[in-house]
């Protein structure tokens, strides 16, 4: 794995830090082992905390209104920025037309740009030029790998004898990355040597240092990565535990990510993160999520293996509604209910470790 941190980060967010469409803004706020992360732009936000926003935690990461003022303020604190980062993660992943000239302006402050949209900024003319001009790099994380580069599915999955838990969800955007995240400190804090596979391009930017980018790959090739990818972990790094992070849900109708988790990374048991206050699928009116019941009667269908808890995503919650759901999730499911941000990890890590002493011979 590279050297981490690589440097300071300005992550661009600009009119949705307080949406679903900033998600990788709140995952790099929350985590990232690759940046450091000294400011966040959006306007409509600006002045504020990035964490206080987030989690009601301050992180000493100011939200600022413009990518020049970012680039001021990490400089008044003695953390000058290398990377503009961008936080942006909107639906079909293009570069928002009003969000061009920040580009421009990050490039002409000297920033390397680093991004995750489905729109690659290095194939913009100007951009590249300007780039290059400066002497800097632009780099498109969902650009497609090169052909020789893929693994086409063998069946090598197999031979990993870890527990493997994947993070599913009945919904995108629903915190199943951090929800992965924060199990694999927690587990690896607790002596249980833990590795975890990102799937998105979210992932690769927190620093995980095995793992996929699912949505720019070639679907021949999805389950081969995906199963490359835990093997590879399994082989050089021998953990106990293997933590696969999902993608969408199972029935999401623009993100059935789940199915191909479960085809190619085999977990042994799965854990489903649910917003209880959530009634729709993410970004798509008139589509109501399936129960939480229904979806987890599916996962454990297809991949005849167990959900063994429920996690909990508390947007539109107060501590006492996610205390009520938690009850009630675990009445109709029989499965422990857990937010994770609110309660923190322990009841999954004491679950996972006995999972994990199950599986050692006699």
């Amino acid at each position: 794995m590279e050297h981490q941190p690589e440097g300071n980060a300005i992550v661009y967010c600009e009119g949705a830090y307080k949406t679903t469409n900033g998600k990788t803004a709140h995952g790099l706020v929350r985590m990232t082992r690759r940046y450091n992360v000294v400011a966040v732009v959006d306007s409509t936000c600006a002045g504020q905390d990035a964490g206080t926003i987030l989690d009601d935690r301050e992180r000493g990461i100011p939200i600022v209104g413009s990518v020049e003022e970012a680039v001021k303020t990490a400089e008044e604190t003695g953390a000058p920025a290398q990377y503009l980062v961008m936080g942006l993660a909107p639906e079909g992943g293009g570069l928002p037309p009003e969000s061009q000239k920040d580009m421009k302006a990050a490039l002409e402050l000297g920033l390397h740009i680093d991004s995750g949209l489905h729109d690659f900024l290095s194939d913009d003319p100007e951009l590249a030029a300007l780039a290059q001009e400066k002497g800097l790099t632009i780099r498109d994380i969902r650009k497609p790998p090169a052909r020789k580069d893929l693994h086409f599915f063998s069946g090598k999955i197999s031979q990993v004898s870890c527990l493997k838990i994947a993070v599913l969800g009945t919904d995108s955007a629903v915190g199943k990355r951090t929800t992965a995240w924060i199990l694999v400190d927690a587990l690896t804090n607790a002596g249980i040597k833990t590795e975890m596979i990102g799937t998105g391009q979210t992932a690769w930017m927190q620093g995980a240092r095995y793992g996929i980018i699912l949505d720019s790959l070639v679907n021949d090739f999805v389950a081969g990565e995906l199963e490359h990818a835990v093997f590879s972990a399994w082989r050089e790094q021998h953990p106990e535990v293997i933590i696969v992070e999902g993608q969408g849900s199972l029935m999401n109708p623009a993100y059935p990510g789940g199915f191909e988790i479960m085809a190619a990374a085999r977990p042994d048991v799965m854990i489903v993160q649910h917003a209880p206050a959530r009634k729709e699928y993410d970004g798509f009116p008139g589509y109501p999520i399936h129960r939480l019941e229904k979806q987890i009667k599916a996962i454990e269908l297809i991949s005849e293996k167990p959900v063994v808890a429920v996690t909990i995503n508390h947007e539109g919650l107060s501590a006492e509604d996610v205390a009520k759901e938690a009850v009630s999730i675990a009445d109709t499911t029989g499965l422990p209910a857990v937010d994770v941000l609110l309660e923190g990890p322990d009841r999954l890590v004491d679950l996972i470790a006995d999972l994990v002493q199950e599986r050692q011979p006699d």
